[in-house]
């Protein structure tokens, strides 16, 4: 192995910039990166405590340090900034940037004390990933941010940069040149069909995640009677993570449900005094999978035309995001787009890979509830009968981390020498 790799072997460094989570760190860490929210404190105003403790940076992240700046709940929704909540991050949105930038020398503070020790450390190659989605000026905007944090290292924190698609990542680390992924984060759903590249033109995008699933939780608990502990994000997540069911049918699940309400019967213990207990609603937690999947069910209607629940098309640039478009059909629109030799082997390799396709199936549930895998599999099967038992649906390994690992694979085996092309987007970007 020659000089070069062996560096690389040490100091590549890879960046997730997720919508939900920011996982960071290097190559020398191990399979799972750190990670933290993906938002940040805004310090508007500096009050005495601020000079007494020397408190000197406007902006606060990081799921330790957050906790202890929080206010009133209006100092909450007014400063609290989470960046990314669709994969894109308008160019005069100030705040938003302040956030990722500190977001981003927080994971450099962690590692690069150690690194700046070794003699021959000359900066870390770092590889960010970002949406599928992203416009050309969020990859200018981060190569100038990552160079303002060199600079504040004493310009040793970088040695060579580069950014990729967070579905190329995904792709990478599973090791498929030609393959559908379908990523799915906190904020929207990417699906991206792959032929040793992103094919763009490809790409369809869906304006929802699991913020939806945690929206549908929190009205369950409101209509359930427990409209006090809805506004605690924490139990949102946890409920919707230890109760949350993907129905193989939706209208089945729940009728079964109905008709056994003990064996379907949802609890969740919060702390040691406090239970939750949907009883005969127990059916609702039907509805916490199904919406990341096909949210166009009447049994969601009544929430969305309440304005209780918000599905919307939105566009961003030239992208649409659609609302309500069940998954199956997602897919198959974005297949059909791409050359027809290769449609075949894309149905052959889709990979699913985010946080939001993370669901538990109790084994004494198994004849309604399944896993994502299946769930879009039973869902192309029933638009396209023919494919029935010709395509092969898989999860990643850790779906939270697969972005994160890709782009650690994608660090290492780049060459050195590779330039970055503002036209293919790819290569490695240096300012020095």
């Amino acid at each position: 192995m020659g000089a070069e790799l062996q560096y690389r072997k040490k100091y590549v460094y890879a960046e997730d910039y997720g919508t939900g989570y920011f996982k960071y760190g290097p190559i020398t860490i191990g399979e799972n990166p750190r990670m933290i929210q993906n938002r940040g404190l805004l310090i508007r105003e500096k009050t005495a405590i601020h000079e007494i403790f020397k408190i000197e940076r406007d902006v606060i992240v990081g799921d330790e340090e957050i906790p202890k700046f929080l206010g009133s709940r209006e100092d909450l929704v007014k400063n609290l900034v989470y960046p990314m909540r669709d994969g894109i991050v308008k160019i005069d949105d100030e705040d938003a940037w302040k956030v990722i930038k500190a977001v981003t020398r927080y994971g450099f503070e962690e590692f690069y004390p150690v690194a700046s020790r070794d003699p021959n450390f000359k900066g870390y190659y770092v590889v960010a990933a970002l949406s599928a989605l992203a416009p050309k000026y969020m990859y200018e905007k981060l190569f100038e941010l990552h160079k303002e944090l060199d600079s504040e290292f004493d310009n040793r924190l970088i040695k060579a940069m580069t950014i990729i698609p967070q579905p190329l990542a995904v792709a990478i680390a599973e090791k498929a040149l030609t393959c559908l992924v379908v990523e799915c984060g906190h904020g929207n759903i990417q699906i991206c069909p792959i032929s040793y590249y992103p094919i763009r033109k490809a790409i369809v995008a869906l304006n929802r995640g699991g913020a939806e699933a945690n929206a549908i939780t929190r009205e369950i608990l409101k209509d359930c009677g427990y409209g006090d502990l809805a506004r605690e994000e924490y139990v949102v997540e946890k409920v919707k993570r230890e109760i949350g069911l993907v129905p193989k049918n939706l209208k089945e699940a729940i009728k079964k449900a109905k008709e056994e309400k003990e064996r379907f019967r949802a609890k969740v213990k919060i702390d040691p005094v406090t239970e939750i207990d949907l009883g005969d609603n127990s059916w609702m937690r039907f509805l916490i999978g199904e919406i990341v999947f096909n949210p166009s069910h009447e049994e969601f209607m009544s929430y969305i035309s309440q304005g209780r629940l918000v599905i919307e098309d939105i566009v961003i640039g030239d992208q649409k995001l659609y609302g309500t478009l069940d998954l199956a059909s997602a897919i198959i629109e974005a297949i059909r787009v791409c050359p027809v030799e290769i449609r075949s082997r894309l149905f052959e390799r889709i990979i699913l890979s985010g946080g939001a396709f993370m669901w538990s199936v109790p084994p004494n549930l198994r004849d309604v509830a399944c896993d994502s895998a299946t769930k879009i599999e039973l869902m192309i099967s029933e638009k396209l009968p023919e494919m029935r038992g010709k395509v092969s649906i898989s999860l990643v390994k850790d779906p939270q981390y697969s972005v994160w690992r890709g782009c650690i694979v994608y660090g290492f085996a780049l060459p050195g020498d590779y330039k970055w092309d503002w036209s293919r987007l790819e290569g490695w970007y240096s300012w020095k």
